[in-house]
């Protein structure tokens, strides 16, 4: 094993080297330039894409999705339920489930709803849901009504499983798209203010405290949010939270008009962005998801105001959090491993497996969304230069992509 070690520049974080190597043994030296150099880490965990089956496979599929999660180094997803049926029952679930044990490529665990329609009117079937999904979310909305998700966390704590929550208030939105901040009042658009997020935070974390459920907030964008999940878990409350590389490395003074900018919650201010990093730093913020939402192009095509909201972010997230954070000293490889798999799998209880993903670090090259295997495009990264390329993906010991 010293001596492939000593052929090919490799570094193991949070996984044992005898075992890549082994591996490693059998696969083949092909895909290894001795020039270069290399990083394993154990197969990264997303809880929170959009692989849109069923109901807008023309946006993605279960294959396509998959596929791009293993090219980016991705062995496990959390599919959202905001689908068409939306997977509020047994019945509906299932044909959500036929299609990933037909297409995924790794492993694919959905989230069950937490009202029917994800309508914030009635509680979906959790009961019989609840050991085929990693939790329940009405993602894409907020659940509006206090009582609703009351009860929601009251059958979710029942059951032992996370209520994820889009965290939004409607009445706040006005018509909004993107941040309220400069960029909105000088190009005359509408903004979505930050009240909208973190005074629905603030709601929950109440009905945590009362409930005593497993709650995790989605894609937290806003200083405000950060501070009360800070002040929430220095308490004993049992919450987590997750934030997206684009709010990492973008605020709304990067704007341009264009779709591809467009997402929910929005790209925020430059001292919501530092906050987030703080809080990635300080532990507030347990894991990076991406929130992979692919539209098709005439989707995505018509501006600022009136593209729909969400872009993809698989295939970028390694290499712009490498390029961003690593490679400039903020964040360490292991820092990184820990947001990318230890929390994620250990907050949802998801299956490790033997999984491995491989990354070349030396080779500099631009993002170019024309290559993705997401059927997506829209990316705010698009022809970025960046670090860290994806050359292998394992699952439970099998190949699932080779560059």
């Amino acid at each position: 094993m010293a001596v492939f070690n000593e052929k090919v520049n490799i570094r193991c974080i949070g996984i044992d080297e005898a075992s890549v190597f082994a591996f490693l043994a059998n696969e083949g030296l092909d895909i290894f330039d001795p020039k270069k150099e290399y990083v394993v880490f154990p197969g990264f965990c997303d809880v929170h894409v959009h692989f849109r089956e069923p109901g807008f496979s023309y946006k993605e599929t279960i294959a396509t999705g998959s596929k791009a999660a293993a090219a980016a180094g991705y062995t496990c997803v959390c599919t959202m339920p905001n689908l068409s049926p939306v997977p509020d029952s047994m019945e509906t679930l299932a044909l959500q489930l036929e299609k990933i044990e037909k297409d995924a490529l790794i492993r694919v665990i959905p989230y069950g709803a937490i009202s029917r329609g994800e309508l914030g009117k009635e509680l979906a079937d959790m009961d019989e849901m609840a050991y085929l999904v990693c939790g329940f979310s009405d993602d894409g909305r907020g659940v509006q009504d206090d009582e609703m998700m009351r009860n929601a966390m009251l059958k979710a704590k029942a059951l032992g499983k996370p209520i994820a929550a889009h965290c939004e208030v409607n009445e706040l939105l006005k018509g909004g798209y993107i941040h309220d901040g400069v960029y909105a009042r000088e190009h005359g658009h509408r903004g979505i203010c930050s009240e909208s997020e973190y005074e629905q935070i603030a709601r929950d974390i109440e009905l945590v405290r009362e409930t005593k459920c497993a709650y995790h907030v989605c894609h937290i964008s806003t200083k405000e949010s950060v501070e009360l999940i800070r002040k929430a878990k220095a308490e004993g409350l049992d919450i987590s939270c997750e934030t997206g590389p684009h709010y990492l490395v973008l605020c709304d003074e990067d704007l341009q008009e264009d779709g591809r900018f467009k997402m929910n919650p929005p790209l925020r201010s430059g001292e919501d962005r530092a906050a987030l990093i703080e809080g990635i730093l300080d532990g507030t913020i347990d894991m990076i998801a991406t929130d992979h939402a692919p539209h098709s192009a005439e989707e995505k095509g018509r501006g600022l105001e009136k593209s729909a909201m969400g872009i993809v972010g698989l295939e970028t997230a390694f290499p712009i959090l490498y390029t961003h954070f690593v490679k400039k000293g903020i964040l360490s490889l292991e820092k990184l491993s820990e947001l990318m798999h230890k929390k994620p799998l250990e907050r949802f209880r998801l299956p490790k497996g033997k999984d491995m993903c491989i990354f070349e670090l030396s080779g500099e090259y631009s993002i170019e969304p024309d290559n993705f295997f997401s059927m997506g495009r829209a990316t705010p990264f698009a022809g970025e230069k960046v670090y860290g390329r994806c050359v292998l993906t394992v699952m439970d010991g099998r190949t699932v992509y080779k560059a």
